[in-house]
């Protein structure tokens, strides 16, 4: 009987193939992408003046995916990492090419951290000061690694409806407080709310992170500047102190109504657990500790962390759910979860919920919002750091031709194929590239002597 060949035999036989050297090379510029999509088609160079072809090449290529979840794919994941840090340093310490003075760093600075409130009781292993782990509210001790954690400890108090729901809201929930936010510092500096941006301007960015109990909290760095943003000095009024409990008055202030399904208002709030952090100047350190204070090197890289996190609940909620079956075939999920995801496809259904995309969103648990957003005057923008990457890999290609960009016309015209790698072998390989690739730029790193917070 003829017996299948085995996986390292697959993938013996596509190294000995004779297009290896060709599809690693290609590989390789994706970053080893776990699911690169193919194209087809062209790019050529062409003088303008002499209208000579300087450069051509046609054919089939690979692009990243450009996922941003490390569930799917570690090396986007990795990418898009070191574009958050990026965006959050420059907001952070500043990007004299992106016009953010240096002068930042003597801004007011909070790191914030604001919870979804309880929806029920669920397993914990909060540590004592001791070092000791408390008992859990079910009787029990658990060990950290515990798969029970963060979920409920009696499935039928728990309410499913309000957290699915307050998951859907907590972007809208966000938006005011931040309107908040800016009444009550304008009450505290003693001026009229309707001229607060004639002396102040917000400045934030945040990201979005699950709790193990399937609930998004956010992680903010707030930034208080003068009235035109960064390049102008805070108001003399504006302190850290003050930033701090303006931020603590807004989040207790702020509430967003909806309603269940038979009806009944339901009012969705922030959660009492508020952590709020000075941020200190790069000069102070890496460090963090227990006075409420946090350093800007230490802090970009946790945003870019958390950035690229999934649910915590499994990898397979990372793709979009289409039906009831779906759900009933998800494996390797807690039964927590699987109720959340339940729960949020049969709110969908109704049509008191029309336009909150439930269960377009019912494998995010319901989150609907975007991972990381900022304020418009924080720092730069994704679309601005991915238009300096390809601005230099272009400049890079051309000084090589020995032209200039205002010399040439380049073409690009590429139709979609196909996403992924053809075959598990395949798949294999491109995690191997990956890896080698992930472990010589740290390597390159540590010799160059920078921190490992976020790899590119």
């Amino acid at each position: 009987m003829h017996q299948a060949p085995t996986l390292d035999e697959r993938i013996t036989a596509r190294v000995r193939a004779t297009d290896w050297q060709q599809w690693r090379s290609k590989v390789i510029s994706t970053g080893g992408c776990a699911h690169p999509i193919h194209l087809s088609g062209r790019w050529n160079v062409t003088h303008n003046t002499t209208g000579a072809t300087l450069a051509e090449r046609s054919g089939h290529i690979l692009i990243p995916c450009g996922t941003r979840r490390a569930a799917l794919c570690q090396p986007c994941a990795d990418r898009y990492a070191a574009d958050a840090f990026h965006l959050v340093r420059a907001g952070l310490t500043g990007d004299t090419s992106k016009d953010i003075p240096a002068t930042v760093t003597e801004r007011p600075r909070v790191f914030a951290t604001l919870t979804a409130p309880s929806f029920g009781a669920v397993h914990t292993a909060r540590p004592a000061r001791s070092g000791k782990t408390l008992r859990c509210s079910c009787g029990g001790f658990h060990h950290p690694d515990d798969p029970r954690l963060g979920t409920a400890v009696d499935p039928a108090a728990y309410d499913y409806e309000a957290a699915v729901l307050w998951n859907n809201h907590a972007g809208k929930l966000w938006h005011r407080f931040t309107i908040a936010l800016r009444r009550k510092l304008a009450t505290n500096a003693g001026i009229p709310v309707s001229r607060f941006g004639e002396h102040a301007r917000l400045s934030y960015a945040k990201v979005a992170e699950y709790q193990r109990r399937g609930l998004v909290h956010f992680h903010a760095v707030i930034r208080l500047d003068g009235p035109n943003g960064p390049t102008d000095p805070a108001p003399a009024w504006a302190s850290a102190d003050l930033l701090t409990t303006a931020i603590h008055a807004a989040a207790a202030s702020v509430r967003v109504e909806t309603c269940r399904p038979c009806g009944r208002v339901l009012p969705l709030v922030w959660g009492a657990q508020l952590d709020t952090r000075t941020i200190q100047a790069a000069s102070a350190g890496d460090f963090e500790d227990g006075d409420g204070l946090i350093s800007e090197a230490r802090l970009a890289g946790y945003i870019a962390k958390y950035a690229t996190k999934s649910t915590g609940a499994t990898d397979t909620v990372d793709r979009q759910i289409h039906s009831e079956l779906a759900i009933a075939n998800l494996t390797g999920i807690s039964p927590h979860h699987r109720r959340m995801i339940e729960t949020a496809w049969e709110l969908g259904g109704h049509q008191v919920y029309d336009g909150l995309n439930l269960r377009r969103w019912a494998h995010m648990l319901g989150f609907r919002g975007h991972f990381l957003t900022k304020s418009r005057r924080y720092s730069t923008t994704f679309k601005e750091i991915r238009g300096t990457q390809r601005h230099y890999r272009r400049t890079e290609a051309l000084t090589q031709l020995g032209v200039t960009e205002d010399q040439v016309t380049v073409v690009n015209h590429w139709n979609f194929l196909a996403v992924g790698h053809r075959t598990d072998a395949e798949r294999e390989l491109a995690a191997g590239i990956a890896e080698r690739i992930k472990t010589n730029r740290q390597t390159h790193r540590k010799e160059q002597g920078h921190g490992q917070a976020v790899e590119r």
